[in-house]
């Protein structure tokens, strides 16, 4: 939702059931991150919490690239 993308729509088919519009639904709330994004922004987070935050994703996805390539290398 980051940069106002506006709001979650799922278009009901004729004939459709609640269960599979709802399925639907949550399907691409899950996509989109909506959750994930609500459950952070439930309390304030200092900027500078935000940088280590980062900085630690950073460092983690570099690890996991970095064993990737070593185990590809056998």
């Amino acid at each position: 939702m980051k940069g106002g993308m506006g709001v979650t729509r799922v278009v009901v088919e004729q004939g459709e059931s609640f269960e599979s519009v709802l399925k639907r639904f949550k399907k691409v709330v899950q996509e989109d991150r909506i959750l994930s994004e609500i459950r952070q922004r439930r309390f304030y987070e200092k900027p500078s919490q935000i940088r280590k935050r980062k900085k630690a994703a950073k460092r983690r996805k570099s690890r996991r690239t970095t064993l990737k390539d070593q185990m590809r290398r056998y």
